[in-house]
């Protein structure tokens, strides 16, 4: 062993997650008991689940701090308060154990958010398994109403929690400094303290399950959320970490492509995918923090019993609604505007066109942005809260439509006549492209409050929400994963097991979410666990084609693991000519990013000039 390495004994004892985890517990533990001495038996705290949330939320607050503490954040603030060298964290280290510990390399914490990630993205599609299971049949099959109701909303807070960082946290740290010429992040322990707030967040909300679940759904209405069982406590904490984490994440590629790009990388040359990030974290930056919120003052009336969401004391459920949607509704674009930033990066190396449009799509992504924050008043039409409102709302999400239409103007000019090569990525960029616009014509009838009326509440919102998230965001996801994978990774995803990876789940999606917009329309209510007979055929269909959609991400997963672990094929230095800069460097790229300078290039610059051929890449028109 070199003599400059850790020994075993103090890998194991030192600032890793096994001493994070072991500290979580203790902390739980200390947290729990706190909450029983600081209540006493005169006030009455209990939930329905005859749990108290006094010790229950101390116990999640104590145990995420005895987390991160074990994690090895609190070294840097305890070494400058005793006056001592600042503790760093090893840059240089090697090996599978860098993953699990505080890291300073934007490349190692974007793997991690990738794996972790995954891993929540696999509990909640198992959940929506569970749930269309259930849906098979009318009638009460499997599940209790309560539990049923507790898969929806653990379904939904996962996948809307976890999926809003996926692009940002997974290709906007490993990526993103790399097309920028940068060297590092700029703030590298707020980048790797946004990952593991996000793991522990997940984890606790699972926690949900052993305190009697939720039933409010993802959303979380009061007065709902504050006289539901403990199992709450666990979504309200998920959430308040969830926006901490969200909004450290966006803060720090902010200052990252504010500060760090190249000198000669002007804002009119920055690539379009950095400018979806971009955009993307800024929204973030503004909107994540009105969440984190929101959810600890629900967390407030359910344990120092005050009001601000308790009607008959004073307060206002409506409070609620304005501050979750005001988050809410800018998340529905944090989850497209990312996406729309890996399809327009993508199409040009595709179709080895010059992107179309460069700076309508720049304004299409800042418009997305800003009128993002005037929309969220559209999801409380059937509230009877402020009609005079109404037209507002209405206009405004209405004319959200004409920058999003941009992103598609330019998207469809750029592959118009261009010499398409349909490979893995650029075939999940196409069906962006058609599920998004379902997702758009079917958004028209949410946006105007006589049809929402009629819409609210049903099916046909959710699947439209599903066209528009999962079409969008989880589509592109995959694009940037077959795409970028090699240059994380040096290693090449299997093509064939891709493409069929492909078809199964753009057929099996669109074989889902399509009849749900027919019984949305036909009167179906969302989150209800059984319905009349007349609906079954439908629901049939639409659940075995869930089935069919799951097994796709199973297909994937052995691609995955086949080509990572078992041939390891070494990736071409460029596989896709692609001019942006992150392919200047080796892939994997080493600790400094870069051996030279790179040159920063027109990233979008193709078809100019002859391109060599590129053995293995087989064009629309040679019949691929």
């Amino acid at each position: 062993m070199n003599a400059t390495e850790p020994s075993l004994l103090r890998r194991l004892v030192g600032f890793n997650l096994a001493t994070g985890i072991v500290l979580a517990v203790v902390g739980y533990i200390l947290g729990r008991w706190l909450g029983d001495q600081i209540h006493g038996a005169s006030l009455d705290y209990m939930s329905e689940s005859g749990e108290d949330d006094v010790s229950l939320a101390l116990g999640y607050f104590v145990g995420l701090i005895g987390f991160l503490v074990g994690l090895g954040f609190a070294n840097y603030p305890a070494s400058r308060l005793i006056g001592r060298p600042p503790s760093l964290p090893r840059p240089d280290a090697q090996g599978i154990g860098r993953y699990f510990r505080l890291t300073p390399d934007h490349k190692v914490v974007g793997m991690q958010y990738f794996t972790g990630i995954g891993v929540f993205f696999f509990v909640a599609g198992l959940t929506a398994m569970l749930i269309r299971t259930e849906l098979l049949q009318p009638g009460q099959n499997i599940w209790p109403p309560d539990k049923y109701l507790t898969l929806v909303g653990t379904h939904g807070t996962l996948m809307m929690g976890m999926m809003t960082s996926s692009v940002l946290g997974t290709f906007g740290n490993f990526i993103a400094p790399l097309m920028i010429g940068a060297r590092r992040s700029a703030f590298p322990r707020l980048e790797s303290l946004s990952f593991w707030l996000l793991m522990a967040a997940g984890v606790i909300l699972l926690t949900n399950l052993a305190f009697g679940g939720f039933q409010t759904g993802w959303t979380g209405y009061a007065p709902l959320s504050e006289e539901g069982v403990s199992g709450i406590d666990g979504y309200l904490f998920f959430f308040a970490t969830v926006g901490l984490s969200m909004t450290l994440l966006g803060f720090n590629l902010v200052v990252t492509i504010v500060t760090m790009r190249a000198p000669e990388l002007r804002w009119g040359r920055l690539p379009i995918f950095v400018w979806g990030i971009f955009t993307t974290s800024a929204t973030m930056v503004l909107a994540a923090p009105v969440l984190t919120v929101a959810m600890l003052l629900v967390l407030l009336d359910r344990t120092a019993q005050t009001t601000f969401f308790y009607p008959a004391a004073g307060g206002s459920a409506y409070l609620f609604q304005n501050l979750f949607w005001f988050f809410g509704h800018p998340e529905v674009y944090l989850l497209m505007l990312p996406g729309a930033g890996i399809l327009l990066q993508l199409l040009p190396v595709f179709s080895r066109k010059p992107l179309w449009g460069y700076r309508l799509a720049v304004a299409g992504m800042l418009g997305i942005s800003l009128v993002s924050f005037m929309v969220w008043q559209h999801h409380l039409f059937v509230s009877g809260l402020a009609a005079d409102l109404r037209p507002f709302y209405i206009l405004s999400t209405e004319l959200i439509s004409i920058p999003t239409g941009f992103i598609f103007i330019c998207a469809l000019a750029t592959i118009w006549r261009g010499r398409l090569r349909l490979e893995v990525p650029m075939l999940f960029c196409l069906a962006w492209i058609f599920n998004f616009m379902v997702g758009g014509i079917t958004g028209i009838y949410n946006s105007d409050a006589p049809s929402d009326t009629t819409a609210h509440g049903s099916f046909f919102v959710m699947a439209h929400f599903h066209y528009t998230i999962m079409g969008g965001l989880v589509f592109t996801f995959f694009a940037a994963i077959y795409y970028w994978l090699p240059k994380m990774t040096g290693l090449t995803l299997n093509k064939t097991l891709g493409k069929v990876h492909f078809w199964l789940m753009f057929i099996a999606f669109n074989s889902t979410f399509f009849p749900l917009l027919i019984v949305g329309f036909l009167g179906m209510p969302r989150r209800i666990v059984t319905y009349p007979e007349r609906w079954e055929f439908l629901n049939a269909w639409s659940s075995v084609s869930s089935f069919v959609l799951g097994f796709s991400m199973l297909v994937f997963l052995a691609n995955l693991v086949y080509s990572m672990f078992i041939a390891r094929i070494p990736a071409p230095a460029n596989p896709w000519h692609s001019t942006s800069a992150e392919w200047q460097t080796s892939s994997p790229p080493p600790l400094h990013n870069f051996d030279n300078d790179p040159t920063i290039g027109d990233p979008h610059d193709y078809g100019r000039a002859p391109e060599p051929h590129t053995p293995g890449l087989q064009t629309a028109a040679e019949g691929g």
